[in-house]
This record gives C-alpha cells, sequence and structure tokens, in this order.
C-alpha cells in the first residue's frame, strides 16, 4: 500500500494586539450609560414618592366628625 505524508496547509495569523484605549472608551461609554439610567429611574422614583406624598390620605366616615386631636 501506499502511504503518503499528511497535508499541512499553513495560514498567516495576524499578531494579536492589546487596544487600551479601546477599553478604557468602552468603560467610559458604559459608565456613563448606567450614570444616565441610574439618573432616570431616580427622578422617576423621587417624582413618585413626591406625587403620593401630595395626595391627601382616604378618609373614613369619623373623620367628619373628629376633632383631629392626634394631628
Amino acid at each position: 500500500m501506499l502511504t503518503t505524508e499528511p497535508a499541512v496547509t499553513w495560514i498567516k495569523v495576524e499578531k494579536p494586539v492589546f487596544d487600551l484605549v479601546g477599553v478604557v472608551l468602552g468603560s467610559f461609554q458604559l459608565a456613563g450609560v448606567l450614570l444616565l439610567v441610574a439618573l432616570v429611574l431616580g427622578v422617576a422614583f423621587g417624582a413618585a414618592l413626591i406625587l403620593s406624598r401630595r395626595r391627601p390620605k382616604s378618609t373614613t366616615p369619623l373623620d367628619d366628625v373628629s376633632l383631629h386631636l392626634g394631628r
């Protein structure tokens, strides 16, 4: 039987480089997005608290005749 050597194919691969500027800019971009999300959620939560505290509490039938001494 004839035995042949397996064919070897060489592929040239470029040397990897580390993009430090890209990493730093990416982390600043992520921090900015998280900052905006936190700001929007904080404003929404604060507005909800303010609006909920402005609403009058539910009244009971005794409130009309009460002297409101607890206030």
